[in-house]
């Protein structure tokens, strides 16, 4: 399955999350991230990713184990996305330090979840913040298969045009790449 997704800058915050909220009920998580790669930082320049996400939200603590393959759609950066989730976090952080990954990167989001229903499909928008990057964005993704991508791209684009994100809002930037920067 493919994970349909676009990222965007949100200049007015309060106001989305207010519309957000008329159209759901929020679910709001810290994840903390954890991104792996091959010691020759293979995953990274094929653009794909491996990682261990902790959340903890009001119904407890979970963590999830993801590989996401290199995108099918460049404008977007949309990717395959394989996931499960995992009893044991360290468990996990270990398994995969043996089999020879290394950490990369661990970042920390506060992250407002909306499942929302819209076009026919089933969404996910979530406002971040991450405390070590300015400002918050906004993701709006659906799964779908790939011969759908585009189509639930222009469904997503919708969802965020309803929301006053236009275009020029958009980024590609990866979460992973600007808080290395930041940190550098």
């Amino acid at each position: 399955m493919i994970e349909a997704e676009l990222k965007a800058r949100v200049h007015s915050p309060e106001a989305v999350m207010r519309q957000l909220d008329q159209l759901a009920t929020a679910r709001v998580e810290i994840y903390q991230d954890s991104y792996y790669d091959r010691p020759d930082g293979s995953l990274g320049k094929a653009g794909e990713e491996l990682r261990v996400r902790t959340v903890h939200g009001a119904d407890g603590t979970r963590t999830v184990l993801t590989f996401k393959g290199a995108a099918v759609d460049e404008d977007s950066g949309s990717k395959p996305e394989h996931e499960t989730r995992v009893e044991d976090s360290e468990a996990a952080h270990a398994i995969l330090r043996g089999l020879g990954y290394l950490p990369v990167i661990a970042f920390e989001k506060r992250c407002r979840n909306y499942d929302l229903e819209d076009r026919g499909r089933q969404l996910l928008a979530t406002l971040v913040r991450v405390p070590e990057l300015d400002g918050t964005f906004l993701e709006v993704e659906t799964i779908v298969n790939e011969d759908d991508v585009t189509a639930g791209l222009d469904d997503v684009r919708a969802v965020l045009a309803d929301l006053g994100i236009g275009p020029e809002d958009l980024t590609r930037e990866l979460y992973t790449d600007a808080v290395a920067a930041r940190r550098n």
